[in-house]
């Protein structure tokens, strides 16, 4: 991962929180000038993310400290690997190592639940997508984890992709008193479709069967089957499937997307069912730290 100044500014903020005026307990015990040697070590099974950003961590700390690492992001480790030794003051390593334990961990964390889900739908062709349930200001970093565990990237902002949703529609038929859902659904997509020019994708969300063969006539990018039951998602398929619209000569079939209540338990059977996509909310927002560990040597 690229480390620029936005993330060096939450490098910053992350040590000035754990450090505040000093380590009390390390600056005590260790002189200025003892140095010492350190490894990080994998204590379980997991998939690498965040060696950038832990270098970084003590870099900032103290620019002498020698951090080398023994992986690459992406990787998968077994219990007890050696991630990564590092060498310099021990002030600056023991100070620095919460801090950049923490960012590996979680990092690695959301890495190795999205190979998990991965694995689950391995030999479908299916994309296993993030979304915006992020932790506020970090969203960088958990979709680069994302990336590195196997996953895809849904949009990164508001500003990346029209995305019509449910409140979006409640709130048009609320403004216009005499609109039901079907015209609402009418009038924002003639909208979308006429403001941008297609230069943006054009993705709407849909909770029912009724909704989707609505949208179909208005040829969106992408449909997100919301929260619908699996069979329900195997009849969309199917309306879809059948559905062929014409435009310069070729065929347009929009892209479907589940989302909503994907667990490890039912990705597969989601997969199976010939959705494009899933976006998965639990890859940033529900997941369990990586057991990584900094150990002298």
């Amino acid at each position: 991962m690229i480390i620029d100044s936005q993330i060096k500014k939450l490098i910053r903020a992350a040590l000035k929180e754990d450090i505040g005026s000093g380590d009390i307990t390390t600056n005590s015990i260790f002189s200025k000038s003892k140095k010492g040697r350190f490894v990080m070590l994998a204590c379980e099974k997991s998939v690498i993310s965040g060696l950038s950003i832990a270098k970084a961590v003590f870099k900032t700390v103290d620019p002498k400290v020698r951090f080398i690492p023994l992986m690459k992001d992406g990787m998968h480790t077994i219990a007890h690997s050696e991630i990564a030794y590092i060498n310099g003051r021990c002030r600056s390593i023991l100070a620095a190592e919460r801090t950049a334990l923490n960012f590996l961990s979680w990092l690695s964390g959301v890495s190795s639940l999205t190979s998990r889900f991965i694995k689950a739908v391995e030999g479908i062709q299916v994309q296993i997508m993030d979304t915006r349930k992020t932790t506020p200001v970090f969203r960088r970093m958990q979709k680069y984890a994302v990336k590195m565990g196997g996953g895809t990237n849904h949009r990164v902002g508001l500003c990346d992709q029209i995305l019509i949703k449910d409140n979006h529609i409640a709130m048009m038929i609320k403004l216009t008193d005499s609109m039901n859902t079907e015209a609402a659904l009418k009038s924002l997509l003639e909208r979308f479709q006429k403001r941008t020019g297609r230069c943006k994708k054009i993705q709407i969300e849909v909770h029912n069967l009724a909704m989707l063969r609505t949208v179909l006539k208005y040829s969106p990018d992408i449909i997100m089957l919301d929260n619908m039951s699996i069979a329900s998602m195997k009849k969309a398929v199917k309306i879809r499937d059948a559905y062929r619209t014409k435009a310069g000569g070729r065929d347009i079939k929009a892209v479907l997307e589940a989302s909503g209540g994907v667990n490890i338990d039912n990705v597969r059977s989601i997969a199976a069912i010939g959705v494009d996509r899933i976006s998965i909310g639990a890859l940033t927002h529900s997941v369990p730290s990586a057991d990584i560990s900094l150990e002298v040597r």
